[in-house]
Order: structure tokens, then sequence, then C-alpha cells
């Protein structure tokens, strides 16, 4: 039987927005979940995305812009 993985856990909430540790933003860059769009991100619906505790990070259709700070990468809605 397949070994069910755990839900990521390290997201902090911000006003406006989220943060998550930067290597799991290259992760989600690098498998292809989110892609760039101009200046912004977008969710890729034809690519995994893995699970978060906090359900619904990156919906549909919504531009993110994402800025780095430290080790975490700091993730908000494009207004």
């Amino acid at each position: 039987m397949a070994e069910q993985q755990e839900p990521f856990v390290d997201v902090e909430i911000h006003d406006g927005g989220f943060s998550i540790p930067e290597l799991k933003w290259r992760e989600l860059v690098f498998v292809g979940a989110l892609r760039a769009d101009g200046d912004r991100w977008v969710r890729d619906l034809s690519r995994p995305l893995p699970r978060f505790r906090i359900s619904d990070l990156f919906p549909p259709g919504v531009r993110f812009r994402a800025q780095r700070r430290r080790a975490r990468v700091l993730v908000r809605p494009d207004p």
C-alpha cells in the first residue's frame, strides 16, 4: 500500500497573504505547480500541487506576488 504523505504545515499567515519556506517555494516552481506570468505567479492546474494543511492557498485563476524574505517567501494575491 502506498504511504500517505502528511500535508505541509510550515505556513505562516501574514496580513494579506502568507509565507512558506523558500525551499518549499522552489519545489512548487520546480514541479510546475506555479508558473511565472510576467512578474506574477499563477497556479498551473495541469500540475500537481502538494497538499497543505491550510487548503486553498493557491486558488485557480488568482495571480500572486512573491517576495523573498530571508529564508521564506511571502506570497500575496494580486488585487
